[in-house]
């Protein structure tokens, strides 16, 4: 039995039901509550801030265009406004694995805008002098709104925060490049010794894979700018002026500062989910270069007695609860956890895209969690990674030569003078011998000046 005293009756077109009475949200709320106990997990504060914006800019519009009286509308404004400030978020509890398409999560944003709204006219919470769906739902759908949002969220985190963070990585990525640039060391290739190379090398590649993936997440961002808002339920704009759906992306537009514009096919835009499905490859190629990056770096500094031991990492926290003194690679691992999960969303944004059938998809909840927590999660990650990894890298200079000249690999320069053939025994009697190359051919009588030249790893490089 519910207490009476905390509950408030309210019905929609299921019937009655019981919302806590200090809540801002409603019956349909209520219900999906009820239903959809799955995961508590719930959308982002990025999401949610771009359904205020929707909700304020689509009041704005239908009372610019005499649709919606001024009283309710500039009610609405203000209570959106506190939807977009983060101050009703506590009230925003639809599960992310809800019914298909976010209907649940557009009417928590609608129920709490009505009721909020209400109370700023002076009237009580369930009362409804705003209504959610006459009202704050005018002239939008979930199913044009929802996506909408979606790309609104990504595209203002992958600006402010993402694409940042990146160019930061890239920048101190070319840094340690310089840095390390006069370093000449072993190269590898299949894990197995091979022609020298310059530890800058190594990093300015790590820097341009970089800055190849900032360039193709940038250029996905622009398909995120199509947004649908006006095409309401199938993209047939059906209980809208005519002229609110370009009034509205404009003062979107305007309030963003990203140019936001209406799609090219809007039942292209209400039926699929192209750019989320696009910019999460370009975010699942980056997350694959992260881990190749990350996995070099743990494999240069391993040891540091017993691994290659080539590079050192900042320690950031003891690595070991039975052994004194261990220092992992932190930072790396936790980089390499992170991409996992992000290629996982990426593989879940994949099948969910199956789901666009007819004129809608209805897995757009499940995509948008995916999708925006990818962002968010490399977005965390990556300053971490370059603020707490990258910039304390320092070489072990000694260890780099000492792999270099041992390297059998040194006999690739002898073989434009002796042939490949020789050079390759040459190599295999160094192995054999526990030897390096320029002592089996000082043993040979053949380390000439030509020969020394043509084994010195700066002029190999």
């Amino acid at each position: 039995m519910h207490d009476s005293k905390q509950y408030r009756t309210e019905k929609d077109t299921m019937g009655k039901i019981l919302v806590p009475k200090d809540k801002y949200y409603g019956p349909q709320t209520q219900r999906a509550v009820e239903n959809f106990q799955i995961s508590g997990l719930k959308l982002p504060r990025s999401f949610i801030e771009a359904q205020g914006i929707i909700k304020a800019a689509a009041a704005t519009s239908n009372m610019e265009l005499g649709m919606l009286p001024k009283d309710k509308g500039k009610a609405i404004v203000q209570a959106a406004e506190e939807v977009i400030e983060g101050k009703w978020d506590d009230h925003f509890v639809v599960d992310v694995y809800q019914a298909g398409a976010g209907t649940s999560q557009n009417m928590n944003a609608n129920e709490i805008i009505a009721n909020r709204a209400t109370e700023i006219l002076g009237g009580t919470l369930g009362t409804y002098q705003v209504h959610g769906n006459d009202h704050v739902n005018m002239a939008q759908s979930t199913n044009d709104t929802f996506p909408a949002a979606i790309q609104m969220a990504a595209a203002r985190s992958l600006h402010q925060r993402l694409l940042p963070a990146l160019f930061q990585l890239q920048k101190e990525l070319e840094r340690k490049a310089e840095e390390f640039m006069p370093i000449v060391k072993s190269g590898r290739t299949h894990l197995h010794d091979a022609v020298p190379i310059r530890l800058g090398h190594e990093f300015s590649g790590y820097a341009g894979t970089i800055q190849s993936a900032y360039q193709q997440i940038e250029s996905t961002i622009d398909l995120l700018y199509e947004i649908g808002l006006g095409g309401n339920a199938v993209g047939t704009i059906i209980n809208t002026h005519p002229d609110y759906p370009k009034k509205v992306i404009d003062k979107i537009r305007n309030r963003t500062e990203l140019p936001f514009r209406q799609p090219k096919s809007m039942f292209s835009f209400m039926q699929n989910r192209n750019a989320p499905i696009r910019t999460m490859q370009a975010l699942k190629e980056l997350a694959i270069h992260l881990i190749k990056i990350t996995s070099d770096l743990r494999l240069l500094a391993s040891g540091p007695r017993t691994g290659l031991a080539e590079i050192t990492l900042p320690a950031v926290q003891p690595g070991s609860t039975i052994m004194p003194g261990k220092v992992n690679p932190a930072i790396l691992e936790m980089t390499h956890m992170v991409c996992c999960q992000v290629i996982g969303y990426e593989t879940t944004i994949t099948t969910a895209g199956l789901a666009s059938e007819l004129e809608i998809n209805v897995m757009s909840p499940v995509i948008a969690h995916s999708f925006l927590e990818s962002i968010e999660l490399l977005s965390n990650t990556i300053p971490t990674l370059t603020e707490k990894c990258i910039i304390g890298i320092q070489a072990k200079e000694d260890n780099c030569r000492k792999w270099m000249e041992s390297s059998l690999s040194l006999v690739t320069g002898l073989s434009p003078i002796l042939g490949y053939d020789y050079a390759s025994q040459i190599g295999l009697e160094a192995e054999e011998k526990n030897m390096t190359i320029q002592q089996i051919l000082q043993q040979k009588g053949l380390l000439t000046e030509k020969i020394k030249k043509a084994i010195d790893p700066e002029t190999m490089i």
